[in-house]
């Protein structure tokens, strides 16, 4: 399974705007602007970065050229380099809305989340209906594992936009991790009348008929996920699983390998790849596999229990015991008293 929030950043950038006249500082600012958005849209980041740094040059203290560049750096996951970028915008420009927003997406990236709702809650006094700061702030809820109040993020972002279908997506995904599977069916069903065409709705219907052992509709469901939207590396990760599921693991593997190529951060690939070898019985790689998930994204579903049973495996009984106790304060499903009984 490859998590089935959504984790869309949406990032501002400071545009441009014309100056007509001499030669001035503020209209060369200007050029070296939008010669930098040029080539950010044209993905040339290095080319982009050039010019905001010429601008940088030029007024040390402009702060659009500041989070454009920390976005040059946002979009090529240079998470550090974009957190100076915005502070400096920040510094230069404390209550710069866009630079806010930017900053709270990469401490969330950083799993900085308390410094993310810091910003999204100043953002808040200082825009109090935009919709975006509430979906965010339900995005770094639903990180901590606060599924609450993640809940009450969504429901806020819904009643300011009732066809909001990302929200009930998120709010479907957070009824699923509260194990409301009837609740969290039930919202996707409306999504679909309301956007039949998103795939993410088909793949969250997939996770949860996986979840209850129903995995030939798990599989229709995310078939028609991949139909919508082709080579998706969550989508083709999650028909691993399920595959997996299904103990046809020549196909499991051909999918998780595929996710892992198209997305080399992709966390929960890795604890797909973790079960794998886990099914194989080579326990030294799905160790090895399910640390690296773990280091990846300490949220992946039931990452302890599959990790505590590899460590138990290979001998480590205090190491697995310690990851079973964190399985346990999760309450995954798949613990057992009998692994609970064995640690005590």
């Amino acid at each position: 399974m490859k998590k089935i929030e959504r984790t869309l950043q949406f990032l501002f950038w400071s545009a441009t705007f014309l100056l007509l006249g001499c030669d001035s500082k503020e209209t060369r600012l200007q050029q070296f602007l939008l010669k930098g958005n040029l080539a950010a849209t044209e993905l040339n980041y290095s080319q982009a970065a050039y010019y905001y740094g010429e601008a940088i040059k030029l007024d040390p203290c402009f702060a659009d050229a500041h989070n454009n560049l920390g976005t040059v750096h946002f979009q090529q996951k240079q998470w550090e380099l974009a957190l100076a970028s915005y502070n400096k915008a920040l510094e230069c420009k404390p209550r710069f809305v866009g630079a806010l927003l930017n900053r709270a997406n990469t401490a969330y990236e950083l799993k900085e989340y308390f410094n993310a709702l810091k910003d999204l809650e100043e953002v808040k006094s200082l825009r109090p209906d935009t919709a975006l700061v509430y979906f965010t702030i339900g995005l770094v809820h639903t990180k901590m594992r606060d599924f609450d109040r993640a809940l009450l993020a969504f429901d806020k972002v819904i009643s300011m936009e009732p066809g909001n279908v990302e929200a009930m997506i998120n709010r479907a995904t957070t009824h699923f991790y509260k194990k409301q599977y009837d609740v969290a069916s039930a919202e996707l069903e409306s999504a679909i009348k309301l956007k039949p065409e998103e795939p993410n709705i088909y793949n969250t219907l997939a996770m949860i008929f996986a979840e209850q052992g129903k995995n030939q509709d798990a599989l229709r469901m995310v078939e028609k996920a991949l139909e919508l939207s082709p080579n998706q590396p969550y989508f083709v990760n999650n028909r691993g699983f399920i595959y997996l599921q299904l103990n046809e693991l020549t196909k499991a593997e051909a999918d998780i390998n595929q996710s892992i190529s198209l997305d080399p951060y992709n966390g929960w690939a890795y604890r797909n790849k973790g079960i794998f070898y886990l099914m194989k019985k080579d326990f030294v790689a799905a160790e090895r596999l399910l640390l690296q998930a773990e280091k990846l994204d300490d949220f992946i579903d039931k990452i302890y229990f599959y990790l505590g049973t590899a460590l138990l495996k290979n001998g480590k009984k205090n190491e697995a015991c310690a990851a079973f106790k964190k399985s346990e304060e999760r309450e995954d499903k798949m613990m057992t008293a009998e692994l609970i009984k064995g640690c005590r």
